[in-house]
Parts: structure tokens; sequence; C-alpha cells
């Protein structure tokens, strides 16, 4: 089941994240240069953002049919469905070779990432959870999660690999196409672990006793619209925050030339910069799980806010003025506030939401998170970065988001260790919400 979890999401987001690099890096100018040589970067980062949008359709797809069929089944459609999309775009012919429609199917391609990272993450997060043991649903929780910084690392890896192989034109001509077409693998090696994992016992019970809802996305939004709210913002203030790097804006920035506006540093060290940044975030999302079920979800979160909000501040100054190195130090402090924030949502998510409608409640909450947080980040921060010329419009940007997820984890009830099983839904302990205390 752990297994599992982490390789499934792992292969969800390594597609995600090499996407990103890739809009970052190569894309703007294979698909969008006839809209000119600012407007083509922007348009390429939007891309990026557009999926986000879609998210929340998977969020309500997989949640409907995932609290009425099942967890598992929904696993395995939402890989597959990744897959096809990011193979699709390894094979994709560029603007110069079919013209229009080559951004079009690119824009196609990429609704279909969304609507399989909208409904993935709900249903590997409840296969985790749910399965847990008494006392290590934190612990547990944090398996999914990895799959991303997991992700992140080996897509960057991929695209070091690419960037060594296939240097300066050959990278543009073809090597980064590989990272995309070696999906293929990877898809196969999920499908094979996902199809053998057995179904959640949550799931199991609420089938047995016939507690399915008959519409659970309804009922979320009638009986649970403040948790969605605060749930979402819980998410959008470490995704808006997490997308300077899983969203590749970093990396870009530091790695463009300086005719592109990048800062024209080498690009195989930059991404390896970024590889150790993804092992110190997947560090610290892991420990974030266990200490989450000691001292509570709250705590824990709580002083990962404070510490993300301390490494955004100098982080473009890291990077504008340290070189290399400067990326290395300013994503990697980002980092172990970014995994302290992130481990504990999936777990918090969990124990919100009732047993019937819990894959529907928690798949639309971080969808729209996803909306609010990271969609348009890197096109915000290149906007401000256009618009003001300077990072620190940037970091207030960054600030306020992180901010919002701190309001959010203050209001919302820490339930740490809360039973998951249908027959306490009814007690009125999660239906009924209300701030927390302070």
């Amino acid at each position: 089941m752990v297994a599992a979890s982490i390789i499934g999401t792992t292969i969800e987001w390594y597609d995600f994240f090499i996407y990103a690099f890739a809009a970052n890096l190569v894309l703007a100018k294979l698909f969008f240069e006839p809209a000119g040589p600012g407007m083509m970067q922007i348009l390429s980062l939007v891309t990026i953002g557009l999926s986000f949008l879609f998210r929340p359709l998977g969020a309500f797809l997989a949640g409907h049919f995932g609290d009425k069929l099942g967890r598992q089944p929904m696993l395995v459609i939402t890989l597959l469905l990744m897959g096809v999309a990011t193979v699709g775009i390894g094979l994709l012919p560029t603007y110069q070779s079919i013209g229009i429609m080559a951004p079009i199917i690119l824009i196609v391609l990429r609704i279909l990432q969304g609507l399989s990272a909208g409904g993935e993450w709900g249903g590997a997060v409840l296969m985790s959870v749910e399965h847990a043991p008494e006392g290590k649903r934190g612990l547990f929780g944090v398996f999914p999660q990895l799959g991303v910084p997991f992700g992140m690392l080996l897509a960057s890896a991929m695209l070091a690999l690419m960037r060594v192989i296939a240097p300066g034109e050959a990278f543009e001509e073809w090597g980064w196409r590989v990272p995309f077409l070696f999906s293929v693998v990877l898809i196969v090696v999920g499908f094979i672990i996902r199809r053998t994992v057995d179904e959640s016992p949550v799931f199991s019970e609420i089938k047995e006793t016939k507690k399915q809802a008959s519409a659970p996305i309804v009922q979320v939004f009638k009986a649970h619209t403040p948790l969605v709210i605060l749930a979402a913002l819980l998410f959008a203030g470490n995704n808006a925050v997490g997308y300077m790097l899983t969203g590749g804006y970093v990396q870009g920035l530091a790695s463009r030339p300086e005719a592109d506006g990048g800062l024209g540093y080498d690009p195989v060290q930059v991404q390896l910069a970024v590889l150790a940044s993804a092992v110190v975030w997947a560090i610290f999302t892991f420990v974030s799980g266990p200490l989450s079920d000691r001292f509570g979800r709250k705590p824990v979160m709580t002083v990962g806010w404070f510490l993300q909000a301390a490494a955004v501040i100098p982080l473009f100054q890291f990077v504008f003025n340290g070189g290399v190195g400067g990326v290395l130090i300013g994503t990697s402090l980002l980092a172990i506030g970014l995994g302290l924030t992130y481990g504990p949502t999936a777990v918090w998510y969990a124990e919100t939401f009732p047993a019937s409608i819990r894959y529907s409640g928690i798949s639309i909450s971080y969808a729209i998170g996803g909306v609010i947080g990271g969609a348009f980040a890197p096109t915000i921060a290149q906007i401000l970065l256009q618009t003001f010329g300077s990072t620190w419009a940037i970091v207030v940007y960054l600030l306020i988001m992180t901010g919002l997820g701190l309001l959010a984890s203050t209001l919302l009830k820490d339930r740490s260790n809360i039973p998951l099983d249908p027959e306490f839904e009814h007690s009125g302990l999660i239906h009924t919400w209300t701030p927390a205390k302070r």
C-alpha cells in the first residue's frame, strides 16, 4: 500500500514537473515564439497555470466516483490519464512544423494533466491515511506527500542528464522530449503496482453498510463550505511559494540566457542545485509526519509557516547575487518550511471531512487551493518582475500567500487522531464547524 502510494504519486508529479520545467526552459520558444520575446514566456507560464483551472473538475469527477465506487479504481485511471497526456506532449510537433495547432494541442494535453492531478492526490492520500495504524496517521499521510518532492527530484535529474547528453541546440531540438517519453516506463510500473493494492478499509466498511453518499460533492458544499475554504487556503499558502521551485520559475530565471531575461547560469548546475533542494524538501516532508503525530498538525505547520516566510525574504537575493551556489542555498532553505507545511496537509485534510464524502471533500479543497496558490504563481511572479523591475514585489506576494496559509491553519480545527470510520461521522464532531480557540 505504501509503495503504491509513493510510486504512483511520484510518477504523477514527475509528469507534472517535467512540463513545468520545460515550460520555463524551452516551450516558450518552440510553441509561442510568434507572440514575441516577452509575451511568449508569459504565455508558456500561463499553460502551467491553465491545468490548475481543470483540477477542480478532475477532483469533482474523481471524488464523486471515489466516494461511490472506491479509492483504488480512481488511482489507476488518473495514473493512466496523466501518462497518456505526458507522452503526447513528448511527441507533439512544434509551431514551426504545424503552426497554430501546436499550441492548441499542447493546451489540450495540459488540460488532461490537470484533470488527472485534480483526482489523483485525494485517492492516494486516503489509501495511505485510511490504512494507517492508530497513532501513526501523520506518518502514513506523508507518503503520498513524498511523491511530490520525489517527482521533482526525478524530473530534475532527468533534465540535468539530458542537458549533458544533448547540450545547447540539441536540447531544444530533441533532448527535452526524452523525459516526457520516459514516462511510458514509469506508467507501466505504476499501473502494475496500483492494480494490486487493496481497497481502503474505510471505504470497504462504507460499502458494506451502504453509506455511500448519493451526491457527495453536493453534500460537501452544502454542509462544509467553510471547511473547504479554509482547507483550500491551507494548501494555497504552501503551493504558491512551492511553485517557485516545482513550477520551475527559479530554474528558468537562473538558467535562461541573459538575452531571454534570465541570469545565464550553467543550466546543468542549476538543475542539480534544485535537485538538492528537492532532497531537503523530501526530508522535512517526511519528518513532519511523525512530528504531527506527536505534537499535533497545527503546531508543526505553524512552525513551518514562519520558516517558510523567513526563507522567502532572502530567496531572490541568493539567486541573483550568489550564482549557482546562491540558488542551492536559497532553494534549500525554502524547502525546509515547504516540507513542514506540506507534509501534514494530507492527514489534516482526511481528518477534516466525514468518511462518506471524504474523497470529494479533500480533492476539491486541494484543487481549489491549487488554483488560488500555484496555478499562476510563476506567471504572477514574472509579471511582477517585468512591471516593477524588482524581485521584492515577488517576495511581498509570496509573504501574503504564506500569511493566508498561517491564517487558515489558525482557524482550522486540529482533529489529530480523530476516528475516521463511517460511524463517527454522525456524532456531530465533524459536521459542526467552529474556528479553533485562540
